[in-house]
């Protein structure tokens, strides 16, 4: 007779911190800081004909994570903005909803990182958002269709703090593979090792790791050759030498070895985008939906930064 499996139970060692930490987060203040006002403005000169811009590229993204957090479509995004100004009375502009959408098409979303002097072991994966629009509202009126379409998130997080450090929106048909050594151009910080499932078990993806001078905790495919065998003068791949130990010690036990299953925490990152912000995006073009999801990412590293959950096994 097979026993029935229960889920582990965890408890918290720092359960009031985190628990502030959850309250903060909807805390306006938290999102509007006195910064923001001296910044709200624009003072670049961009040396072109024309009057410069009146917002900054700060007020934009303020107004897009105001939007994301609270789950605001455009307009009312302004009207939370507003709000907000004539709360503090401030004399300060807000921009309409459709300069919002233009601007936020062609915002540079920088993910809010702490300093971090050790190697750090690098976590990707990838997930889909659905794209609501034009497709979707097809499907509802007409059933499936070929135009359904989603966006890709390809997402890579530090092991030790749960950071997103990196992160890439693309469309459906481009391969996890194909994305990973423009990921590891945003890091500046010295990377010890890249955990990837699978998908991840290409050349090229050996060959960007390498160049970090990074280990590679990748799987490689059950039906995996060697690409490059002992008797040969160069150096030995990394792929095959974590083929050769996982045909000496088993797949699981390699794993255990190179500390793979911590790469289940770039899934964690992804459940956590999509339960506090939602699986989809409501931007009409692609350059607006990768804006979304980037700024909910940064807002997600700010939530972090507050404080996470201390937990350990009953």
């Amino acid at each position: 007779m097979k026993t029935k499996k229960t889920k582990r139970p965890y408890h918290l060692r720092n359960w009031k911190h985190y628990n502030a930490a959850l309250v903060q987060r909807g805390s306006l203040t938290l999102w509007v800081s006195d910064d923001l006002v001296t910044a709200w403005r624009n003072t670049e000169e961009t040396g072109k004909p024309g009057h410069p811009r009146t917002y900054s590229d700060t007020a934009v993204f303020c107004m897009a994570t105001l939007k994301e957090v609270y789950h605001l479509p455009l307009r009312a995004t302004i009207g939370l903005t507003l709000s907000i100004i004539q709360m503090l009375g401030l004399d300060l502009p807000v921009m309409s909803y459709s300069q919002l959408s233009r601007r936020c098409a062609v915002l540079e979303v920088a993910l809010p990182r702490r300093a971090k002097n050790e190697p750090m072991h690098l976590v990707v994966d990838s997930t889909g958002v659905k794209v609501f629009g034009e497709g979707e509202w097809k499907v509802r009126q007409h059933g499936y269709t070929k135009r359904r379409t989603w966006r890709k998130l390809h997402l890579g997080a530090d092991e030790r703090t749960g950071e997103i450090v990196a992160a890439v929106v693309t469309t459906n048909n481009v391969a996890d593979s194909q994305v990973l050594e423009q990921m590891l151009g945003q890091l500046d910080s010295e990377l010890a090792q890249v955990s990837g499932d699978g998908s991840y078990d290409k050349r090229n993806c050996y060959e960007a790791i390498g160049k970090r001078k990074a280990k590679a905790a990748i799987p490689p495919q059950r039906n995996a050759k060697i690409w490059q065998h002992g008797n040969r003068k160069e150096e030995r791949l990394i792929r095959d030498e974590n083929l050769r130990r996982i045909r000496k010690v088993g797949r699981k036990q390699w794993k255990k070895e190179v500390g793979y299953h911590r790469r289940s925490l770039a899934e964690t990152q992804m459940y956590r985008v999509k339960t506090i912000f939602g699986d989809r995006v409501s931007a009409r073009q692609f350059a607006g939906q990768a804006t979304q999801v980037l700024v909910r990412c940064a807002a997600l590293n700010t939530m972090t930064h507050l404080g996470m959950p201390d937990s350990y096994a009953a």
